[in-house]
This record gives structure tokens, sequence and C-alpha cells, in this order.
């Protein structure tokens, strides 16, 4: 029987976001490691999950949307699940402290530099969201404004003023987004202050974040689950490694150094403009990432005959595509690490790899999002 008890946080019952604040840690950890094995241990023994010892204050990236309150005042917070109703949220648990701080100041500035928070229901103001970004292991924190409109009149005194009080802030950014809909960033952007990117170290490799870069949430985990990735690819120097759904380029540049040359392919342009200057970053001569469909370039590259030693696979939560996996079985690597964010879509997965002649050899679930029902996994499956 689950041991419950009260939840930390005074948002849990209005926010949603973090589902198993009732139970102990241990026993999140117990009941993430229990749906692994249902899920993925008809494919080979589950090791147990890698939790956190400090299961508090991971996430480098906090988003914040604002709104009036009944007062007419800026508020900010969370979204309630399947609404726009925001819970106004001082300072939540699971989020990095230092970007909290900043979102509390920006929502406390507005009044004072008459910025206009955007209200759905007529369609006036500018601001409708902050996003921040800090980098764990340099410091460096870049704030994005995401608004309705690029006409920002009291944007230089309203920057210095911000920098002034968090010295730490090393990009601000204008995030352009008219539209109606659950995404959050547009596809426009005006850099205010710094190069308009931050940077981090993680697996001791340097990578740059911009507003739409992909970079794991949780840096304390994802060294366990990118050193685990590498280790279960069985590198030993000679071999051509594709790193499918690249991103900037994490996974693949952390195994550089033990690969003779590393392909990212990945179909967001900025984020393999992203992957390119990451790669310089690092001085690193044997990384080549390329915009495309990774599904496209294994089947042009088993119909030339060449084809990669290991594959590095770390699709969204939906899993690849059916197409994608075939394309992978008619490349035919002779290692596939697949990192999963969802044990459901990982098995249905699984099936159809090992169906196509892989075994799995091993799964090792990482304990990504502590609190919340999520849980990753990385799986290493040997051609037969």
């Amino acid at each position: 029987m689950e041991a419950v008890f009260s939840p930390p946080c005074p948002y849990y019952k209005k926010c949603g976001g973090c589902q198993l604040q009732k139970l102990p840690y241990e026993e999140q950890l117990r009941r993430k490691n229990g749906r692994c094995i249902a899920l993925l241990g008809e494919f080979c023994h589950v090791e147990p999950i890698l939790g956190m010892e400090e299961p508090f204050r991971y996430r480098n990236k906090v988003h914040a949307a604002f709104a009036l309150d009944n007062r007419r005042r800026p508020t900010c917070g969370i979204y309630q699940p399947g609404s726009h109703a925001i819970v106004p949220v001082e300072d939540c648990l699971i989020e990095d402290a230092a970007c909290d701080a900043v979102i509390r100041t920006i929502r406390d500035m507005l009044p004072a530099f008459k910025i206009k928070v955007f209200d759905e229901r007529s369609g006036s103001g500018w601001l409708r969201h902050v996003l921040v970004r800090r980098g764990f292991a340099t410091g460096e924190i870049l704030v994005v404004l995401v608004a309705v409109s690029p006409i920002f009149q009291l944007q230089k005194p309203f920057v210095k003023a911000l920098t002034e009080k968090h010295p730490e802030i090393r990009s601000v950014v204008l995030n352009l987004n008219d539209r109606f809909g659950p995404v959050v960033l547009g596809t426009r952007e005006k850099v205010l202050y710094g190069p308009g990117f931050i940077e981090d170290v993680l697996c001791s490799h340097r990578f740059r974040i911009s507003p739409r870069s992909f970079y794991q949430i949780n840096p304390v985990q994802t060294e366990k689950l990118y050193r685990c990735a590498v280790d279960l690819a069985g590198l030993t120097g000679k071999e051509t490694v594709l790193d499918a759904y690249c991103g900037i380029g994490t996974i693949g540049i952390t195994a550089s150094d033990q690969a003779k040359q590393i392909i990212g392919v990945e179909l967001n342009r900025d984020a393999v403009r992203d992957a390119i200057g990451n790669a310089k970053l690092n001085g690193l001569k044997n990384c080549w990432f390329t915009a495309g469909d990774a599904g496209e370039y294994m089947e042009q590259t088993a119909r030339s005959g060449l084809r990669p030693e290991v594959v590095f696979l770390d699709p969204p939560r939906s899993g690849s595509d059916e197409r994608f996996l075939r394309s992978l079985l008619k490349c035919a690597p002779e290692r596939v690490v697949y990192v999963s964010c969802d044990p459901a879509t990982l098995a249905r997965d699984l099936k159809i790899l090992t169906a196509g002649g892989y075994r799995a050899e091993k799964i090792q679930p990482v304990d990504m999002f502590p609190w919340t029902e999520h849980v990753e996994s990385v799986v290493r499956l040997i051609r037969q």
C-alpha cells in the first residue's frame, strides 16, 4: 500500500503540475519503477530507477503566463489543467529559485513602466508570457518576453532596471506571438540585451541555449541520462554514430570523445544552427549536423550501402513513427540506444524493433521529473 503524506506545495490542489505530491519521494520512485517493469519487462530486465538526492528546484526553464486578476492587476503563474485560468504562483518548489525571482521582479515592474498584460477577453494589452532559462553550471540567465507587438516604448529603461536588479541576466529577448493557441513562443524574435543566448556546461561540454532550443530541464539528472546512454552505446572510437532527433546536439556531442564521427539529423533548423555552433564552441572536428528528416536520411544511407554502427534515438513523448522505425530497420545499425520520455510509447516502438531483428539488452529508468508521473528510460538494443 502506498504511503501518503501532506503535499509540501501550497498550490498542489489547484496547479496539477506535480501529480505525485501526496507520495514520499521514495514511494514515487517505486511507483515509476513498477510502471516501467509492467510496460517494458517483457523485453528484458529493467534496472532500478536512478533518482535524485535532492528532488527540488531542478527545473532550469520556467514559464509564467500573465493576465489580469479580478481587481485588474497584473498576475502571473501556471495555467490550471484544461483551462486558461491562471493559478498565481509566487514560488514553485520544482523551479529554479533564481528564475522565479526574475519573474516576480518583472511582474512588480510592469505598472511603473506602463506595461499592460494581455487580456484574452478584450484582446488588449501587450505582455502574454515570460520564459526564463538558467544555466546551472554557469549561472547565466536568459529572459524571453512574449508579447503581441514589437512596439516596446520603454524598452531601454525597463531592460536597464531589470538587469540592475538581476546582474546574472546575460540576455533579454522579445518574442512575438499574436496567435491564440497553446504554443507559447512565436517564430519572430528581437534581441533587446546581450547576445540573445546563454551558455551552460553539461557532461564536460559547453552548450549554447537560445529561446527555442530544446535543452533538458533537469541538468542533474541529464548528466546521469546521457552518460548512461553513451555507456550503453559501447563506443570504441571507431564508430560512425547517427544522432537522430539531435536537437542542439547534446547527446552526440557528449559521445563525440568516444566515437570516430557523429552525424546529427534534426528537422528544426534553429536547433541545427545551435548544434553546429555547439560543436565549434567545443572545438570538435568529428561532429556534423544537418537539417532534415532522420528517417529519410537513414533510407538514403541504406541505399548507398553505408550505415552507422550506432544510432542514438531521442524522440518526443509521442515516440517515433512507424516510418522512421522501418527506416532504422533498413539502415540496420549494430546498436541502437533509445532514450524515451514515455514508457508506453517506448513499449510500442520496441515491439516493432524487436520484431525487426533487434534484442533489448538493458533498460535503465531515470527520474527526470520528480513529483510528476513522467519517467525517462534508456534502452540498449543490438542487432541479432
